[in-house]
Protein backbone atom coordinates (compact mmCIF):
# COMPACT_ATOMS: atom_id res chain seq x y z
CA UNK A 1 0.00 0.00 0.00
CA UNK A 2 2.80 2.19 0.91
CA UNK A 3 4.42 1.77 -2.30
CA UNK A 4 1.61 2.35 -4.77
CA UNK A 5 0.49 5.69 -2.88
CA UNK A 6 4.39 6.50 -3.30
CA UNK A 7 3.94 5.88 -6.41
CA UNK A 8 0.85 7.89 -7.15
CA UNK A 9 3.06 10.84 -5.65
CA UNK A 10 0.04 11.44 -3.09
CA UNK A 11 0.79 14.39 -0.68
CA UNK A 12 1.15 13.28 2.58
CA UNK A 13 -0.97 16.10 4.11
CA UNK A 14 -3.76 14.42 2.38
CA UNK A 15 -3.21 11.21 3.96
CA UNK A 16 -3.33 13.34 7.15
CA UNK A 17 -6.19 15.15 7.04
CA UNK A 18 -7.69 11.90 5.96
CA UNK A 19 -7.30 10.12 8.96
CA UNK A 20 -8.59 12.86 11.09
CA UNK A 21 -11.45 13.44 9.06
CA UNK A 22 -12.15 9.19 9.57
CA UNK A 23 -10.79 10.06 13.57
CA UNK A 24 -13.95 12.45 13.71
CA UNK A 25 -16.37 10.01 11.94
CA UNK A 26 -15.31 7.14 14.86
CA UNK A 27 -15.92 9.74 17.42
CA UNK A 28 -19.64 10.47 16.05
CA UNK A 29 -20.12 6.63 15.98
CA UNK A 30 -19.04 6.76 19.50
CA UNK A 31 -21.90 8.98 20.30
CA UNK A 32 -24.51 7.42 18.53
CA UNK A 33 -23.90 4.04 20.29
CA UNK A 34 -22.13 1.79 17.54
CA UNK A 35 -19.22 0.87 19.62
CA UNK A 36 -18.26 -2.43 17.32
CA UNK A 37 -18.48 0.15 14.76
CA UNK A 38 -16.16 2.74 16.11
CA UNK A 39 -13.31 0.12 17.06
CA UNK A 40 -13.29 -0.76 13.38
CA UNK A 41 -13.25 2.66 11.96
CA UNK A 42 -10.65 3.51 14.24
CA UNK A 43 -8.71 0.73 13.11
CA UNK A 44 -8.74 2.18 9.34
CA UNK A 45 -8.04 5.79 11.01
CA UNK A 46 -4.81 4.83 12.63
CA UNK A 47 -3.96 2.94 8.99
CA UNK A 48 -3.49 6.11 7.73
CA UNK A 49 -2.11 7.94 10.64
CA UNK A 50 0.85 5.18 9.83
CA UNK A 51 0.67 5.47 6.53
CA UNK A 52 1.75 9.50 6.10
CA UNK A 53 4.79 9.46 7.62
CA UNK A 54 6.15 6.13 5.44
CA UNK A 55 5.03 7.80 2.57
CA UNK A 56 6.56 10.70 3.41
CA UNK A 57 9.69 9.48 3.43
CA UNK A 58 9.82 7.19 0.48
CA UNK A 59 8.98 10.02 -1.74
CA UNK A 60 11.32 12.45 0.04
CA UNK A 61 8.54 14.98 1.11
CA UNK A 62 9.55 14.93 4.71
CA UNK A 63 9.18 18.49 5.95
CA UNK A 64 9.04 20.39 9.24
CA UNK A 65 4.84 21.40 8.78
CA UNK A 66 4.25 18.01 7.76
CA UNK A 67 5.35 17.56 11.39
CA UNK A 68 3.96 19.80 12.90
CA UNK A 69 0.20 19.39 11.05
CA UNK A 70 0.52 15.67 11.65
CA UNK A 71 1.48 16.19 15.54
CA UNK A 72 -1.62 18.94 15.65
CA UNK A 73 -4.42 16.66 13.83
CA UNK A 74 -3.71 13.40 16.32
CA UNK A 75 -4.52 16.04 19.22
CA UNK A 76 -7.81 16.47 17.37
CA UNK A 77 -8.68 12.62 16.59
CA UNK A 78 -7.67 12.07 20.56
CA UNK A 79 -10.47 14.46 21.46
CA UNK A 80 -13.08 12.98 18.56
CA UNK A 81 -12.79 9.64 20.15
CA UNK A 82 -13.09 10.96 23.92
CA UNK A 83 -16.05 13.94 22.73
CA UNK A 84 -18.27 10.55 21.63
CA UNK A 85 -18.13 8.69 24.48
CA UNK A 86 -18.82 11.60 26.81
CA UNK A 87 -21.64 12.10 24.49
CA UNK A 88 -23.19 8.90 24.57
CA UNK A 89 -22.57 8.12 28.31
CA UNK A 90 -24.18 11.69 28.90
CA UNK A 91 -27.33 10.60 27.07
CA UNK A 92 -30.55 9.00 28.66
CA UNK A 93 -30.47 5.55 27.66
CA UNK A 94 -29.68 2.52 29.92
CA UNK A 95 -26.21 2.94 30.41
CA UNK A 96 -26.04 6.58 31.03
CA UNK A 97 -23.46 6.73 33.80
CA UNK A 98 -22.09 10.41 34.84
CA UNK A 99 -19.22 8.18 35.96
CA UNK A 100 -17.98 7.52 32.60
CA UNK A 101 -18.93 11.03 31.45
CA UNK A 102 -16.63 12.48 33.72
CA UNK A 103 -13.56 9.28 33.15
CA UNK A 104 -13.66 9.89 29.62
CA UNK A 105 -13.65 14.31 30.05
CA UNK A 106 -9.89 13.08 32.49
CA UNK A 107 -8.71 10.75 29.73
CA UNK A 108 -9.29 13.46 27.11
CA UNK A 109 -7.41 16.26 29.32
CA UNK A 110 -4.87 13.69 30.01
CA UNK A 111 -3.88 12.79 26.62
CA UNK A 112 -3.54 16.33 25.54
CA UNK A 113 -1.18 16.88 28.96
CA UNK A 114 0.73 13.87 28.04
CA UNK A 115 1.16 14.88 24.06
CA UNK A 116 1.78 18.55 25.36
CA UNK A 117 4.51 17.85 28.06
CA UNK A 118 6.33 15.81 25.49
CA UNK A 119 6.30 18.61 22.61
CA UNK A 120 7.55 21.51 25.14
CA UNK A 121 9.85 19.08 26.90
CA UNK A 122 11.95 18.30 23.50
CA UNK A 123 12.57 22.09 22.81
CA UNK A 124 14.36 22.13 26.49
CA UNK A 125 15.83 18.48 26.17
CA UNK A 126 16.64 16.20 23.54
CA UNK A 127 14.21 13.27 23.83
CA UNK A 128 10.93 12.61 26.11
CA UNK A 129 8.77 9.75 25.47
CA UNK A 130 8.94 8.30 28.94
CA UNK A 131 5.87 6.60 30.41
CA UNK A 132 3.18 4.01 29.70
CA UNK A 133 0.57 5.24 27.75
CA UNK A 134 1.42 7.01 24.40
CA UNK A 135 -0.77 8.01 21.89
CA UNK A 136 -0.19 4.17 19.99
CA UNK A 137 -1.30 2.60 23.40
CA UNK A 138 -4.34 4.85 23.82
CA UNK A 139 -5.55 3.77 20.70
CA UNK A 140 -5.10 0.03 21.65
CA UNK A 141 -7.29 0.46 24.54
CA UNK A 142 -9.95 2.63 22.88
CA UNK A 143 -10.00 -0.72 20.15
CA UNK A 144 -9.92 -2.92 22.68
CA UNK A 145 -13.14 -1.26 24.79
CA UNK A 146 -15.22 -0.62 21.42
CA UNK A 147 -14.75 -4.16 19.97
CA UNK A 148 -15.48 -5.72 23.29
CA UNK A 149 -18.80 -3.73 23.99
CA UNK A 150 -21.52 -5.92 23.34
CA UNK A 151 -23.97 -4.79 25.74
CA UNK A 152 -26.42 -7.99 25.49
CA UNK A 153 -23.44 -10.28 26.23
CA UNK A 154 -22.72 -11.65 29.95
CA UNK A 155 -19.08 -12.60 29.49
CA UNK A 156 -16.54 -11.34 31.92
CA UNK A 157 -14.62 -10.51 28.72
CA UNK A 158 -17.31 -7.89 27.18
CA UNK A 159 -18.53 -4.45 27.83
CA UNK A 160 -14.85 -3.53 28.76
CA UNK A 161 -15.00 0.59 27.68
CA UNK A 162 -15.59 1.65 31.40
CA UNK A 163 -12.68 -0.48 32.64
CA UNK A 164 -10.57 1.04 29.84
CA UNK A 165 -11.80 4.61 30.63
CA UNK A 166 -10.46 4.10 34.12
CA UNK A 167 -6.99 2.98 32.84
CA UNK A 168 -6.71 5.69 30.15
CA UNK A 169 -8.12 8.72 32.84
CA UNK A 170 -4.86 7.35 35.63
CA UNK A 171 -2.44 6.30 33.04
CA UNK A 172 -2.85 9.51 31.52
CA UNK A 173 -1.90 11.39 34.37
CA UNK A 174 0.45 9.35 35.58
CA UNK A 175 2.28 9.46 32.65
CA UNK A 176 1.84 13.07 32.55
CA UNK A 177 3.73 13.72 36.12
CA UNK A 178 6.38 11.49 35.06
CA UNK A 179 7.59 12.79 31.95
CA UNK A 180 7.06 16.31 34.29
CA UNK A 181 9.86 14.71 36.50
CA UNK A 182 11.91 13.54 34.14
CA UNK A 183 12.31 16.66 32.70
CA UNK A 184 12.92 18.36 35.75
CA UNK A 185 15.78 15.27 36.21
CA UNK A 186 17.13 15.88 32.94
CA UNK A 187 17.59 19.67 33.22
CA UNK A 188 19.32 19.34 35.88
CA UNK A 189 21.60 16.71 35.39
CA UNK A 190 22.53 18.86 32.30
CA UNK A 191 23.21 21.73 34.78
CA UNK A 192 25.00 19.67 36.83
CA UNK A 193 27.29 18.79 34.06
CA UNK A 194 27.72 22.34 32.79
CA UNK A 195 28.73 23.49 36.20
CA UNK A 196 31.50 20.50 36.01
CA UNK A 197 32.68 21.74 32.96
CA UNK A 198 32.81 24.96 33.64
CA UNK A 199 34.47 24.65 36.56
CA UNK A 200 36.76 22.12 34.98
CA UNK A 201 38.06 25.43 32.96
CA UNK A 202 38.31 27.61 35.16
CA UNK A 203 40.42 25.42 36.97
CA UNK A 204 42.75 24.33 33.79
CA UNK A 205 42.99 28.35 32.98
CA UNK A 206 44.37 28.95 36.02
CA UNK A 207 47.35 26.16 36.34
CA UNK A 208 48.26 27.16 32.47
CA UNK A 209 48.32 31.05 33.62
CA UNK A 210 52.08 30.77 36.15
CA UNK A 211 53.48 28.71 33.00
CA UNK A 212 52.87 31.45 30.60
CA UNK A 213 54.23 33.91 33.49
CA UNK A 214 57.60 31.35 33.24
CA UNK A 215 57.43 31.12 29.98
CA UNK A 216 57.43 35.15 28.65
CA UNK A 217 58.88 37.08 32.60
CA UNK A 218 61.27 34.75 34.31
CA UNK A 219 64.77 34.31 33.16
CA UNK A 220 66.01 30.70 31.76
CA UNK A 221 67.61 28.99 34.79
CA UNK A 222 71.72 29.12 33.71
CA UNK A 223 73.33 25.54 32.40
CA UNK A 224 77.02 24.43 31.74
CA UNK A 225 77.95 25.23 28.10
CA UNK A 226 78.83 22.73 25.76
CA UNK A 227 81.29 21.84 23.30
CA UNK A 228 78.89 22.63 20.62
CA UNK A 229 79.81 26.27 21.95
CA UNK A 230 82.95 26.65 20.91
CA UNK A 231 83.91 28.97 18.20
CA UNK A 232 80.50 31.45 18.63
CA UNK A 233 81.27 34.40 19.84
CA UNK A 234 81.05 35.16 23.38
CA UNK A 235 80.87 31.55 24.41
CA UNK A 236 83.32 30.22 27.10
CA UNK A 237 87.06 29.21 25.15
CA UNK A 238 86.98 25.73 26.14
CA UNK A 239 89.25 24.67 23.32
CA UNK A 240 92.11 26.72 24.21
CA UNK A 241 92.14 25.61 27.98
CA UNK A 242 92.29 22.02 26.12
CA UNK A 243 96.38 21.03 25.65
CA UNK A 244 96.90 19.66 22.85
CA UNK A 245 97.46 16.11 21.62
CA UNK A 246 101.52 14.99 21.03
Amino acid sequence: MVQGLARRRINPNLLTVTGVLINVLCGLMFGLGHFFWAGVVLIVANLFDMLDGQVARLTNQVTRFGGFLDSTLDRVSDMAAFVGLMVFYARDTELHSTLNVLLAGLAMVGSVLVSYASARAESLIPKCDVGFLRRPERVVLLIIGALSTHPTSASIFANRMPAVLWILAVGSFWTFAYRVYHTWSELNRIGADATAQDLSETSQTQAAAPRRADAHGAPAPPCDASNTDAGRPGAPDIARRVPASR
